[in-house]
C-alpha cells in the first residue's frame, strides 16, 4: 500500500537521503558525473533545501509498506500557475505506480489551492520520464536550454496541464 504525506523542513534529511540514488539513476546516462554533482548541490544540499521550504515550495513523500520510497515538490509561479519541480521514485519501486500517486497528489493539493490553475514541469529531452508524464495527460508547450551555472545547462522539454 502506498501513502502520501506532506513533507516539512524537519524531512530534509529523509529527501536527500531518496534523492540521491533517484537522482543520480534517472540522469546518469544523459549529464557528466560533474553536473550531476553540481545539480545535486545545487538543488538538494541543506541549505538549498530549507530556502525552498522558506520560498514556498512543498514537498510529498510516497511511502510504500511503511518505507519511504520516493517525493514530489510544487511551487506557485503565477496567479494559476504551479510548477512541479521534483517528482522521483526510487529505482527498486518504480513500475509500481507510485510515480502517478506522487503525480496525482500534487494536482490534488494545486487544485485544492487554486481550482482551475496549470501546473507546468521541465523534463530533460533525453529523459524516458517524458513518456510517463505524457501518459499522466500533460503536453509540450516549448523548449529550452536553461543556463544553471558552472557552465552546464538543462536541456527541457516544458510541459503542461491544465487542471
Amino acid at each position: 500500500m502506498t501513502t502520501i504525506r506532506p513533507a516539512t523542513p524537519s524531512d530534509i534529511p529523509l529527501i536527500r537521503s531518496l534523492a540521491y540514488p533517484t537522482f543520480s539513476h534517472t540522469y546518469r546516462s544523459i549529464l557528466s558525473a560533474e553536473q550531476l554533482d553540481y545539480m545535486l548541490e545545487m538543488m538538494y544540499s541543506e541549505d538549498s533545501m530549507r530556502r525552498q521550504f522558506a520560498d514556498g515550495h512543498h514537498y510529498l513523500l510516497a511511502y510504500a509498506d511503511g518505507e519511504a520510497v520516493g517525493y514530489a515538490s510544487y511551487n506557485r509561479e503565477g496567479e494559476s500557475l504551479y510548477h512541479l519541480q521534483k517528482l522521483y521514485v526510487l529505482p527498486t519501486r518504480q513500475g509500481e505506480g507510485i510515480g502517478k500517486r506522487l503525480f496525482d497528489a500534487a494536482c490534488s493539493a494545486v487544485g485544492e489551492e487554486c481550482p482551475g490553475a496549470a501546473i507546468e514541469l521541465n523534463v530533460n529531452r533525453n529523459n524516458s520520464a517524458l513518456h510517463f508524464y505524457e501518459r499522466m495527460g500533460m503536453t509540450r508547450l516549448r523548449s529550452g536550454d536553461f543556463d544553471i551555472g558552472n557552465g552546464f545547462y538543462m536541456n527541457d522539454y516544458i510541459m503542461g496541464l491544465q487542471l
